[in-house]
């Protein structure tokens, strides 16, 4: 059995899937940064492929980061909260360790425009 990666991003201001916020997957092994995928979430606040299976998905430290910022804009709160141009929380880091490559990771996300929440799902 070969493992993944996975993410689920869910909108708790409007208690619906994250529908079009971008993200970004870095390996930071060694400390050096490197930017391995881009994407973007699906109707269901999902993607529609695993960010790492298989024999990418190896032992280390990697960083997914949510541009939270740019999704509540494109979603037109502004006109509810205010302040069009800034959000209190503009990109989100999660920093995650991969220790066994046959698991399954699942990094959801539960994010509102003041605040978020993550864990190792399954």
């Amino acid at each position: 059995m070969s493992g993944r990666l996975t993410t689920h991003v869910l909108d708790l201001s409007r208690g619906l899937p994250a529908a079009g916020m971008k993200l970004q997957l870095w390996n930071l092994a060694e400390g050096a940064g490197k930017l391995l995928r881009e994407a973007e979430t699906n109707h269901d606040g999902r993607l529609d492929a695993p960010l790492l299976e298989g024999t990418e998905l190896v032992p280390g430290c990697y960083e997914l980061l949510f541009m939270a910022g740019d999704y509540f804009r494109g979603g037109r709160l502004e006109e509810q909260l205010g302040d069009a141009e800034s959000f209190f929380l503009e990109q989100i880091p999660i920093r995650f360790n991969i220790i066994h490559a046959a698991e399954h990771y699942h990094v959801p996300l539960l994010v509102a425009p003041g605040g978020y929440s993550t864990y190792r799902g399954n």
